[in-house]
């Protein structure tokens, strides 16, 4: 039986203090267009969790495996990011059977890493699909990608968070019609209204998503975290309270090695060797 996930570790080109990584976790189940079951979701936040303990990431891509090669004769199946839940663990199951599940689950955990997330997205990315790529920071898209959240179709709303980082993300009117509709987003519209960030074409999305990882595992792993931390606060703080919140931030980095590495560095037209502190 293969993994559920495999993790691989890409050295950052420019990474200071050295040996810092991006760390490409692959969800693997491409016979099921990478639909989350239980053992996908505990390997997320198995990962999660070693991640956060180690300094040496700095930057977490997540991508579905690309689908099996098709029999002679046969259909290939489509290529997915991830195509949802994997709807058998749902039949037979009440509130009380789901809710624990629920309450402790991979979208919160990828959500509250303090590092940075990009989504690499190929293909479908529905229901608990679409809010993994919703808790990463960053989203990447191939032109032929489509998002979603058609749980309504199942009498069900999204549950991971999805009605949440929607309407943050894409504002209550949108937001409401992809739960109310279930309807797809192709990739270009997905771009349009900011569910994106980027669009590439299929052979593209590895170079391009790497080279973002890469541009962010080469800055200050300190700075990079308080970053997160201020953007974050704009979500969940009315606006003077997060501009106080930034400020906060932005006074304690001048109390930090990184922050004397970076202005000196600026200044001499070097390039910075952080510490990370």
């Amino acid at each position: 039986m293969s993994e559920p996930l495999t993790i691989e570790q890409v050295p950052v080109g420019d990474s200071s203090p050295e040996g810092g990584v991006v760390e490409v976790w692959t969800i693997n189940r491409p016979g099921k267009l990478n639909a989350l079951n239980s053992n996908v979701v505990a390997a997320l936040k198995e990962a999660c969790s070693a991640a956060e303990s180690n300094d040496g990431v700095r930057v977490v891509v997540i991508r579905g495996a690309p689908p099996p090669e098709a029999a002679e004769g046969e259909r290939g199946k489509p290529p997915a990011f991830v195509a949802g839940a994997d709807i058998t663990e749902f039949v037979g199951k009440g509130s009380d059977d789901i809710r624990g599940d629920f309450e402790d689950n991979a979208w919160e955990a990828i959500w509250n890493l303090t590092i940075p997330t990009i989504a690499s997205i190929d293909g479908f990315a529905l229901g608990g699909g679409a809010e993994i790529a919703l808790s990463c920071d960053i989203r990447i898209a191939t032109v032929r990608s489509k998002l979603g959240t058609p749980e309504i179709n199942l009498g069900l709303i999204p549950g991971g968070g999805g009605t949440q980082r929607l309407s943050r993300l894409l504002g209550y009117g949108k937001a409401l019609e992809m739960v109310l509709t279930g309807d797809m987003v192709d990739a270009s519209e997905a771009h349009r209204i900011g569910l994106v960030n980027h669009l590439c074409a299929p052979d593209e999305l590895d170079a391009m998503t790497m080279a973002l990882a890469q541009n962010l595992g080469s800055k200050s792993p300190h700075t990079i975290k308080a970053a997160k931390r201020a953007v974050r606060a704009a979500l969940e703080r009315p606006l003077a309270e997060g501009i106080e919140y930034e400020r906060a931030e932005f006074c304690a980095l001048f109390d930090t090695e990184d922050k004397e590495i970076g202005v000196n560095a600026f200044l001499a037209r070097e390039r910075p060797e952080w510490q990370g502190r």
